[in-house]
């Protein structure tokens, strides 16, 4: 089984630090996971808090953000707002990975005529477009926080399983696992202790990348009025309700928006960063 050496590390991240975005991806992620953690405690408002008297004041000393129709303190609950947004599109993409990742183990080494309909079911979900396919599947269930969850791990489990099946489809026929074989392991192990930790590097790449898909989705239902539903202060649904007072108060669009913007080109930077530190070939200069 190939395992990585101190050697090899310090030169991945030599290489990496020749690329600045990835400094500035996983910087923003940081960031993004602090405020998350701490920034209801920091927030100088609550989320609900409503003053009709300051609605749609511009930003300002006593309002950083400015205020929405309701007079609640937009910079608030954009802080408020990265927990939820973190945790939907966090939870989503972490069911993703476990089935999605179960699915494409024993789908690619078992073979056959089991492979063969898993990856034909999952060539069948990858067929409808995600956002159409979110939105049927919440009109039925209801929309909720849950709801939002179950639906984004159910869209990209196909995704993952179809990237670790690939790995494991060419990990099978390597020398080690055939050695482990011809020792009489069992295929669990097989599984588990040879080919498991071999798919563990591109697994990282992809759930990044899901993750940054996962944040647009939970962003594009909220909007829609299907994600998580008011008063909470999720971004998606913050920009929805700001289509109506764009002309009036643009700072109640721009705000979470722009939080959206930057969380999801952040999580892109972090994720290419990964490619290149964990893939072989991930970047030009290997």
């Amino acid at each position: 089984m190939a395992t990585a050496n101190p050697a090899m590390v310090t030169g991945l991240f030599r290489r990496i630090r020749r690329y600045p975005t990835t400094y500035i991806g996983f910087a923003i992620v940081f960031l993004f996971l602090l405020i998350a953690l701490f920034g209801p405690m920091l927030a100088p408002y609550t989320y609900t808090q409503q003053n009709l008297a300051a609605r749609l004041q511009p930003p300002s000393d006593d309002h950083v953000f400015g205020t929405d129709q309701f007079g609640r303190d937009i910079y608030s609950r954009i802080l408020y707002g990265s927990r939820d947004v973190l945790v939907v599109a966090g939870s989503g993409t972490a069911l993703a990975v476990f089935f999605g990742l179960l699915l494409g183990l024993f789908s690619g080494y078992r073979g056959g005529m089991f492979d063969e309909i898993v990856m034909r079911l999952m060539d069948v979900i990858l067929s409808i477009p995600p956002l159409l396919l979110a939105m049927v599947i919440l009109f039925s269930l209801g929309p909720s926080r849950v709801n939002v969850i179950i639906v984004v791990g159910f869209l990209y489990i196909p995704m993952v399983a179809r990237v670790v099946r690939s790995v494991v489809l060419e990990l099978k026929t390597r020398q080690f696992v055939e050695a482990a074989r011809l020792r009489g392991e069992s295929s669990l192990y097989v599984l588990y202790k040879e080919i498991l930790p071999n798919v563990l590097p591109p697994l990282a790449v992809e759930a990044s990348m899901r993750f940054s898909y996962s944040i647009f989705l939970v962003a594009s239902l909220g909007f829609l009025g299907l994600g998580v539903q008011p008063p909470s202060p999720d971004w998606g649904l913050m920009v929805g309700e700001a289509r109506t007072w764009f002309h009036q108060a643009r700072w109640v669009l721009y705000f979470p928006a722009g939080a959206i913007a930057v969380l999801v080109v952040g999580v892109g930077f972090m994720s290419d960063g990964l490619r290149r530190m964990l893939l072989p070939g991930g970047a030009s200069d290997a």
